[in-house]
């Protein structure tokens, strides 16, 4: 087992890179994130502990570099930020895991664990079926050239539609992942919501990516329609 330590702060990293090693866990350790992006693409590594405040380029760019490159290794971001938005623009931008200073050994060594026993999927930081483009970190939507303005709500059911492109989902699973998992409203505004992003994404292109499936809920074609 390989980790690649991504730290500028020297003695901590130094300390990581020993406690790892007493775990049985090869590390190296880099302190710029310039580095620590060649290192993560050139070396098989099977998890990366980054920071995100690294000098010459930040914890947040190296992550979103290494998955635009196609570099899908588990990443533990690993910093002092510890606010729910930068947490949501770490996992945005791929990040597998988020653990704030001061931490525990014992947590990140099982955090790390885990991350490693998942493995690593692909998990593209831009979203897509066919044409049709969804970039949840800059909040973004195009069809082919076109961009396309979502309202947040219209973005979140396209955003977890296309997380499960392909896949039929119900309007439970919608309204669990977009409105709330204690929403006691009226479920059919889930068929609302579909028909503005039909409006937007498919009936001015002539597409019909997002399908009814009777009975069941809806499936967006991962072709893009």
């Amino acid at each position: 087992m390989r980790v690649l330590v991504v730290e500028d702060e020297v003695r901590l990293a130094e300390a990581v890179r020993r406690g790892l090693v007493a775990e049985g866990i090869n590390a190296d350790v880099v302190h710029d994130g310039a580095e620590g992006l060649w290192a993560a693409k050139e070396i098989a590594y099977d998890a990366v502990v980054l920071d995100i405040m690294v000098p010459t380029l930040n914890g947040y760019r190296v992550c979103r570099q290494l998955r635009e490159d196609g570099v899908w290794t588990p990443v533990l971001m690993l910093t002092a930020k510890d606010g729910e938005y930068d947490q949501a623009d770490a996992f945005d931008l791929g990040a597998d895991d988020y653990l704030t200073k001061p931490f525990s050994f014992v947590v990140l060594i099982a955090r790390l664990r885990a991350l490693i026993r998942r493995g690593a999927p692909e998990r593209p930081t831009v979203l897509s079926a066919g044409d049709l483009r969804l970039d949840p970190a800059r909040r973004h939507v195009t069809r082919g050239a076109d961009e396309i303005e979502l309202t947040p709500r219209e973005f979140g059911v396209l955003e977890f539609l296309l997380r499960r492109r392909g896949d039929v989902v119900s309007k439970a699973e919608i309204l669990e992942n977009v409105w709330d998992a204690h929403y006691d409203g009226d479920p059919n505004v889930v068929e609302v919501y579909i028909g503005y992003l039909r409006r937007k994404i498919d009936a001015p292109y002539d597409r019909r990516a997002i399908e009814t499936v009777r009975g069941i809920g809806y499936r967006l074609a991962a072709d893009g329609g």
